[in-house]
Formats: structure tokens, sequence, C-alpha cells
């Protein structure tokens, strides 16, 4: 199994696909932020650690941080919300979200709570929250969403332990990938018995620790072939690979292609791997000075919407107000 593993750029982004332009499918990865799918109308099927789900009309899915996911989307037809959020937007839930896990991450008719569309509607609208106030704002709907979302999700048997191992690993890979990296070292740096982290890698993950820890040092060496004028060899040590055999090895196992032929096809592009680049993007790019919306909002946008958004709030307090 291809693993990339995911640093996100921002700690909120949306995309709307109500134009069924935009398949809801991409390559299976992991990362520490929160993503969620909220089915407008279609269905497609999402893979989460080793299980499959589908996800029909007024679902919403919910993927845990560092859970191991991808989706299907064979007919094409589906609209969809999608976003992808830091835990740390809600402080109160964070722990929480880091350290349960839920016995499944669908939430069948999600449409039928007014206080789940309610808020869903708000966030769709993040790009507007870019002051401080509205900042804190933002994340005092986060944390609604979130709470809605657990209150609705059966969680399965906490292990904090073992959860919180899990979170250490994935944490000291992600921050040392392009030194020298094995067992032995999380053993001696991590005070967790090689095994134990070893059957933690297959059982949780679903993945060895040797091919995650390529994926990461495969994920850099993209970013710094479509970003830089490094060498190929000087882009193997720096991405943390022993020697450009090993490297070379490794990266066709993972992109089906050479490095030289990802250079030449990806040369100053930027890829999300859960927003992965399409044609509507491209499109997009080519009318940049248009009033064409973008796809992909970033909370840091400097966009200031105030009425739309008081609109919306006085929306959600009355759909709370109508169910209490």
């Amino acid at each position: 199994m291809k693993i990339v593993y995911e640093k996100r750029k921002h700690d909120l982004d949306y995309r709307n696909d109500s134009k069924l332009c935009i398949p809801l499918k991409c390559r299976t990865h992991l990362h520490y932020h929160v993503e969620i799918v909220y089915m407008i109308d279609g269905n497609a099927t999402a893979f989460v650690d080793s299980e499959s789900f589908e996800i029909n009309t007024g679902d919403l899915l919910v993927v845990f941080p560092n859970k191991i996911h991808r989706f299907e989307d064979e007919m094409h037809k589906n609209k969809y919300d999608l976003f992808i959020i830091n835990p740390n937007l809600a402080p109160d839930l964070a722990q929480r979200i880091a350290t349960e896990s839920p016995k499944s991450p669908v939430i069948h008719k999600a449409n039928e709570n007014p206080r789940i569309m309610a808020l869903i509607s708000i966030l769709r609208d993040a790009k507007s929250f870019s002051d401080e106030h509205n900042q804190v704002l933002l994340r005092g709907y986060i944390t609604a969403f979130f709470a809605e979302i657990l209150e609705m999700l059966p969680m399965k048997g906490a292990n904090p332990e073992e959860n919180q191992a899990i979170k250490s690993i994935v944490k000291y890979c992600s921050r040392n990938f392009t030194k020298e990296l094995s067992l032995s070292v999380l053993e001696e740096e991590l005070h967790l018995s090689k095994y134990y982290i070893s059957h933690l890698f297959g059982e949780k993950l679903g993945i060895s620790f040797n091919d995650y820890v390529n994926s990461l040092r495969v994920s850099e060496a993209c970013r710094l072939l479509r970003m830089s004028d490094m060498s190929i060899t000087e882009i193997s040590g720096a991405s943390g690979f022993g020697t450009l055999r090993t490297f070379n090895r490794s990266f066709i196992k993972q992109m089906n292609m050479s490095p030289s032929d990802y250079r030449k096809h990806n040369r100053g592009e930027m890829p999300d791997v859960s927003i992965p680049r399409t044609v509507a993007q491209v499109i997009e790019e080519k009318h940049a000075n248009s009033s064409v919306p973008p796809l992909l909002l970033p909370v840091s946008s400097t966009a200031n919407d105030v009425n739309r958004k008081s609109s919306l709030s006085r929306s959600f307090s009355g759909a709370v107000l109508a169910i209490s």
C-alpha cells in the first residue's frame, strides 16, 4: 500500500463540489487534521484504516487524526462539502479527538440534525472569518461542530496509552524522517519496545514501519523536485535516503515513475493529497481575475463579509432555539 503523510498548510481548508466537477477521490494518506465529508447528493466509498464505508446522500463522514484513508468515487456524480480542520482549533475537545476512535466514522442522515446543518452552512463561509475577533468566533463554531459530531458518533473502548504511543511515534517520525530513523532509534528516543512499535504499525496503521518512513521521505522528495533546483542526488540525501539506489527504488514504488519524470511533469506545482489538482482547478487558475469562486478556501483568506456572517450566525441561533 502506498501511503503519504500529509503536512497541511492551513488550519482549515474547505472545498465544495456542487457542480459535479471534482470527483471525491484521492490517494491513500493520513494527517493530523480531522477530515469531514458531507454528502449533499450522491454516494461514494471511504476506506479508513482497514475498513470500507459507504457514504450516501445526507451522510457525514468524519476521519479522525492519523487515520489512513482514501475515497473512491466511481460515478463522478457527487455533490459534497469537504472540510479539513486542525483539531487544535477546538482546544476543549482536541484531547478527546486525539485519543478516541469511533466505531464507525459515518453519521447516517446527518442532514436531519438542524444544528449540524447550520454549522456546516457557517463553516462554508470560513473565508470571511479573517480578523482576530472573528477567528475567535470561528473557533467557537468549530468547537460546536466537533461537539455535535462527538455526540453522534459511538466510540470504541479507548486505549489512551496505545493512542498516545501512536501519536508520539507519528509526531517523531514526521519531524525526523530526513535523519537516520529505525525501530531501534525510536525505541531509544521514545522508550518504547521496537517490537511494540512494529506491532502498532502493522495492526493500527496497516503499514510496515519502513514503508511508512519511506512514504514520508518520498513526499518530501516530491516537494523538492517540484519547488527546488537541487539535483536528484542532492534531493535523495536531503529527503533522508541513504543511497541513490534506495531512493529511486522507493520513489518508483510509490509514485509509479522515476524522480526525473516526476519533476518534468510537476515542476512548480504544489498539490495537496486530500485535494488533488483537477481540471476544474486548472480552469480556476486561468480565471484568477474573474468572479469564479475559489475551490479551496484557507482560513487565512482576507475576504470579509460581515453581513453574511451575521446572517449565518442568526441562522444557527435560530436552529438551536428551534430544538431546545
